[in-house]
């Protein structure tokens, strides 16, 4: 049946859920096709269904995660908001979300009953592949929470190449993986998450022996894997030391970004300014500030008004 067709059945209001469906067909064409096959999933095992977002939930490993995507989520499903034809979220038989969590939580919040989605059946290992696969390259997922989650199927991983082996022929008998089956075990997780097997490696590391703070700073992008891995050597309480030292050191840096002044083209002498500032501080005790960083130069910020003072300006004006 042609659209023209369904919409004369809608018209007719001789089949309203049929009505409802083939609204959820009509757009799946703003969809691309590869968003909608990161699997090995052909496309003719979806279909457009339309549930309300109670029957919806998060896969078991986001919810234990607490994690349901960054902002850019919350922000894209703003912005499709007043579409005609909302763009459908991806599920599972179940009602696991495959894709477009921003676009649930939106409906939830504005008291929708319906929602348009796309459905396919997919158990929750097979999901959950789905879901690190689709969003390997959006924002907000970054390489620290995809491995995590990729992390979490090593055993389905694992019993996948021994079917493998077992339909190929090869060792019919097989329980365990050999240390090159292993290997490629870690490769295909780190394929998934769209990331190097070195960082696997560094990241099982991490959940295994890093302090709670660093884990949560990796999760939002406040810190890069290489860094916390190089602290998960140390003891939990020195860990914890090292990222206050550098959020503090990371904190001081943003500041001094937003306090540097634009280039000038005032010219002064370093020399004749500290001599100047001495003078100053000594005329009018707690009038200069001086902080500590832990970056290599050593920069001096003069306050905006400073060298307009007229006592300011004698003081350079006489060593200049």
């Amino acid at each position: 049946m042609d659209r023209h067709a369904a919409q004369a059945r809608c018209t007719n209001n001789l089949s309203g859920d049929f009505c409802a469906r083939q609204r959820v067909v009509d757009s799946i064409s703003a969809v691309p096709l590869q968003s909608l096959n990161p699997t090995a999933t052909s496309r003719l095992e979806w279909r457009p269904v339309v549930r309300s977002p109670e029957q919806l939930r998060l896969h078991p490993a986001l919810k234990e995660l607490g994690w349901i995507g960054g902002m850019d989520e919350f922000t894209a499903a703003a912005r499709l908001k007043d579409q005609s034809v909302p763009e459908p979220i991806l599920i599972t038989t179940n009602g696991t979300i495959l894709a477009g969590y921003g676009r649930w939580q939106s409906a939830v919040f504005d008291g929708r009953h319906e929602i348009n989605c796309i459905e396919y059946p997919l158990v929750d290992d097979e999901a959950l592949q789905f879901i690190i696969r689709h969003h390997r390259s959006r924002c907000g997922w970054n390489a620290f929470v995809r491995i995590r989650l990729a992390l979490t199927l090593e055993s389905y991983y694992q019993q996948k190449a021994i079917e493998n082996m077992r339909v190929g022929g090869k060792w019919k008998g097989l329980t365990n993986l050999s240390n090159a089956d292993r290997i490629d075990v870690r490769q295909q997780m780190a394929h998934d998450a769209g990331t190097g097997t070195s960082n696997v490696d560094k990241v099982k590391a991490i959940l295994h022996s890093a302090h709670p703070n660093i884990i949560a700073a990796l999760q939002n992008d406040l810190l890069k894997i290489h860094r916390a891995w190089k602290w998960c050597k140390l003891p939990r309480l020195q860990q914890k030391a090292e990222f206050a030292r550098y959020e503090e050191d990371l904190t001081q840096r943003k500041i001094l970004h937003g306090l540097l002044p634009k280039p000038t083209s005032v010219s002064l002498d370093p020399a004749q300014v500290i001599d100047a500032l001495q003078r100053l501080e000594a005329r009018q005790p707690g009038s200069i500030d001086i902080r500590t960083s832990r970056s290599k130069r050593t920069v001096v910020i003069l306050a905006q008004g400073l060298l307009q003072r007229p006592d300011a300006q004698k003081e350079l004006e006489r060593h200049a």
